[in-house]
C-alpha cells in the first residue's frame, strides 16, 4: 500500500487520506465526506502555495530587471540564456546577441576563459558556495572591460539541474584607482622615478640576495637647488628635476640600477653585480659631467652641479639602515670639502662625523639641561708683570658621553644646526654675570673679553642682549669687550657694523681680531670704532721660529702694527704665546698682551676669583 503523499496530486491524496481517516477507529464520517473535505483543504493550500511561488517568481523577476550589476542566467549546458538590462547596458550587447552563446565567450583572453570555465565547473559540485573572479570581459564598442564576475547557481526547472548564474560588477574605475595608488606608493609623481618606499624594497631584496654579491649605493644631491628654485621659480625647478631625473636614468639603467628621487633635490642609485671602486667612480664621474652640461628652461641654460656620496660593499651582513646613513655622511662629507664633487664612505672618517653629527644633534638638549659652562682664559701683560689685563669668555660642554668639549668640537656644528644664537647668548649673559662680581669685589680686576661667532655677530637682537644685560648685573660698560673679526664685519645677513657703532656709543669696547694687514682696512674703510686688536694665526706662530719664515713674519708684523698706529690703535695683544722667548720677541714688537699655552689653560669663575684674590693680598703685602 503506497504511503500518503507518494502519488501526487490533491485529488489522489485526499482519497488515499479519506480511506484510512474512514477506518480509523471511532470515525464517523463515510470516506466520500472525508475526501470532500479533505480535498478542499488541499487545494486552498495549494493555491496558496502557488501564490506564494508566483509572488517569489515576480520578485525574483523585478530583482533582475532592477539590479544595478549586470546578471546572466545559463542554462546547464553552460550557454547564455538571458541577461538583464543592466548586463545589456554595462557591455552594450543586445540580447540576442548573447543568448545561446557559451558563457565562456565573454572572457576577453584565453586565460580569463580558462578561468571562468574552472569557475563554472566548480559551482555545480554539491555545497560549493559562490566564487569571485577579477576577469577582463568583452566590450561590444570599448573593447574590453575589468569586471568582478560572482559564479553562483539557481535551480533550473523541470530538469531539476543547478543552472550557472554570472553577475558582473564594473571595476574598470576601482583598478584605475587602484593602479594609481599603487603607482603613488611606488613612484615620485614629479620625475616619474621609483619614490624612496619603491627604493628601499628593492635594497632590501639586494641585502637579501645572494651570499657575495656586492652593491654601490650612490647618492646624489643638487648643489644650489634653491638659487634655481628662487632665481627662476618652482616650475623651473620641477623642470630641472625632471631633466635630472631622464639623465640619470638614461646613465645608470643600462647596468640595470634602481634609479629613484627620494626627496626634493636628492636622488639615489642602487647597483648590483660584479664591479669594483674604479668601475663606480668612472659611471659617476661620467653621470657629473652630463648633468653639469646646461638644460633650457624657458629658454635659460641652466648647469647642474651635484655632490655624490658613495658605498661600496658586499650585501651580506648590513641592514638598509646602516646603508643609508652611511651614504647620507658621506654626501654630507662631499657637500662639506667643497661641493661638486664624489666622496667614498670610509669607516674611519664615517664614524669620527658620526661622532660630530651626534654631537650637534644634541646642542639644544645639552642647553637645556645646564651642560654648558663658560670658563675664561687669561691675556697676560707681556711687560714682565705677568699681571692679567684681560679675561676671555670660552664656553666648554660636559658631554655626558663624550666628556669635556670645547669650542672647537661644537661651534660649526651650532652653526648648522641654528643653536649659535642660543649659544653666544649664554656665554655673554653667564660671562656678564661672573664679571660684575669680580668688579664688585676687587679693585683690579680684569676687562672681560668675549668673542661673538659669526652667527651671533650678526643677531639683530645683540645689542638690545648686552644692554640688558649691563642693566642686570651692573658690570661697567668700559670693562666689557665685544671681539669679531673680519668675517662677520662682511657678512651680508646682518648690520654688524651698525651694531658696533651702537655698542661703542654705550661704552663698550669694541677689538678686531686680525691675521694680517688687509683686515686693517676694514677699520679705515668703515670707519669703525676698534680700540683694540688680537692678532692670530700664521703670522704669530712663525715668530716663534728662528727660520726665514720667522724672520718674514717679522717684517709682516711689524708692517701691522705701523699701519695699526696710523688707525690710532696702540693696544695690539697676540693669541697664541708659545714661550718666554715667544712672549719677548712679541713684546719688542710692540704688542702688549699675549694669550696661549704659556699662560695656562682656561679656568672657572671661582678659580679666576682666587687669583683676583691672591694677587690683592700680594699687592697689600
Amino acid at each position: 500500500m503506497q504511503e500518503p503523499g507518494d502519488t501526487p496530486g490533491p485529488a489522489g491524496i485526499a482519497r488515499r487520506w479519506a480511506a484510512r481517516l474512514a477506518e480509523a477507529e471511532g470515525a464517523k464520517l463515510p470516506a466520500e465526506t472525508l475526501e470532500s473535505v479533505l480535498l478542499a483543504v488541499a487545494q486552498e493550500a495549494q493555491a496558496e502555495a502557488q501564490a506564494e511561488r508566483d509572488a517569489a517568481a515576480r520578485r525574483f523577476i523585478d530583482l533582475y530587471a532592477a539590479a544595478p550589476i549586470g546578471v546572466v542566467l545559463g542554462d546547464a549546458d553552460g550557454t547564455i540564456r538571458d541577461v538583464n538590462p543592466a548586463f545589456v547596458q554595462l557591455l552594450e550587447y543586445t540580447r540576442s546577441d548573447l543568448i545561446g552563446q557559451p558563457l565562456t565567450s565573454l572572457a576577453a583572453t584565453p586565460s580569463d576563459a580558462k578561468a571562468l570555465a574552472a569557475a563554472l565547473a566548480e559551482i555545480t559540485l554539491p555545497g560549493r558556495r559562490p566564487r569571485q573572479e577579477r576577469l577582463t570581459v568583452i566590450h561590444a564598442k570599448d573593447g574590453t572591460l575589468r569586471a568582478r564576475v560572482t559564479v553562483a547557481t539557481v535551480e533550473g526547472g523541470p530538469d531539476g539541474m543547478p543552472h550557472p548564474v554570472l553577475m558582473l560588477e564594473d571595476i574598470n574605475e576601482l583598478d584605475l584607482l587602484g593602479e594609481t595608488l599603487r603607482r603613488q606608493n611606488v613612484q615620485d609623481p614629479l620625475t616619474g622615478l621609483p619614490n624612496a618606499y619603491h627604493f628601499e624594497s628593492k635594497l632590501d631584496m639586494m641585502l637579501a640576495g645572494t651570499t657575495g654579491e656586492r652593491i654601490a649605493l650612490i647618492y646624489l644631491d643638487i648643489d644650489g637647488f634653491r638659487v634655481i628654485n628662487d632665481g627662476l621659480g618652482p616650475g623651473a625647478g620641477d623642470e630641472v628635476l625632471r631633466q635630472v631625473a631622464r639623465k640619470l636614468e638614461a646613465q645608470f639603467m643600462p647596468h640595470d640600477a634602481v634609479v629613484a628621487r627620494l626627496s626634493g633635490d636628492g636622488f639615489a642609485v642602487l647597483l648590483r653585480g660584479e664591479f669594483d671602486n674604479t668601475n663606480v667612480v668612472d659611471l659617476v664621474e661620467d653621470t657629473m659631467r652630463e648633468l653639469a652640461e646646461p638644460v633650457y628652461v624657458e629658454g635659460k641654460g641652466i648647469g647642474v652641479n651635484v655632490s655624490v656620496g658613495i658605498v661600496v660593499t658586499e650585501a651580506a651582513g648590513h641592514t638598509r639602515e646602516e646603508l643609508h646613513r652611511a651614504a647620507e655622511i658621506t654626501l654630507h662629507r662631499a657637500k662639506e670639502n667643497g661641493k661638486a664633487q664624489w666622496m667614498f664612505f670610509e669607516r674611519e672618517l664615517h664614524d669620527r662625523d658620526r661622532r660630530r653629527y651626534s654631537i650637534g644633534a644634541a646642542i639644544g638638549g645639552g642647553l637645556e639641561n645646564g651642560q654648558f659652562e663658560v670658563d675664561y682664559e687669561p691675556t697676560v701683560k707681556l711687560d714682565g708683570s705677568n699681571q692679567i689685563a684681560v679675561v676671555n669668555a670660552v664656553l666648554r660642554w660636559n658631554h655626558p658621553d663624550y666628556g669635556l668639549l670645547r669650542p672647537a668640537d661644537f661651534s660649526a656644528l651650532a652653526d648648522v644646526t641654528g643653536m649659535t644664537p642660543a649659544l653666544g647668548q649664554l656665554v655673554l649673559t653667564q660671562s656678564m654675570a661672573d664679571a660684575a662680581v669680580w668688579h664688585q669685589e676687587f679693585t683690579n680686576a680684569p676687562d672681560l673679553c668675549v668673542r661673538l661667532p659669526t652667527r651671533f655677530a650678526i643677531d639683530p637682537n645683540l645689542v638690545c642682549i648686552v644692554r640688558t644685560e649691563l642693566e642686570r648685573t651692573g658690570l661697567p660698560p668700559n670693562k666689557l669687550r665685544i671681539c669679531t673679526d673680519s668675517i662677520a664685519l662682511t657678512d651680508p645677513r646682518g648690520e654688524v657694523l651698525e651694531t658696533l657703532s651702537v655698542l661703542a656709543e654705550l661704552n663698550v669696547k669694541i677689538t678686531l681680531a686680525v691675521s694680517g694687514a688687509a683686515d686693517l682696512e676694514l677699520i679705515h674703510q668703515h670707519r669703525l670704532p676698534v680700540g683694540f686688536l688680537i692678532v692670530s694665526g700664521s703670522l704669530i706662530d712663525a715668530l716663534a721660529e728662528d727660520d726665514d719664515s720667522g724672520h718674514s713674519a717679522h717684517r709682516h708684523l711689524s708692517m701691522l702694527l705701523s699701519r695699526a698706529r696710523e688707525l690710532g690703535i696702540t693696544r695690539v695683544g697676540a693669541d697664541g704665546v708659545h714661550s718666554t722667548e715667544h712672549a719677548r720677541r712679541l713684546a719688542e714688537l710692540g704688542i702688549i698682551a699675549g694669550r696661549g699655552k704659556l699662560f695656562g689653560e682656561e679656568v672657572g669663575a671661582a678659580e679666576v676669583r682666587s687669583m683676583l684674590a691672591g694677587a690683592k693680598e700680594q699687592g697689600r703685602s
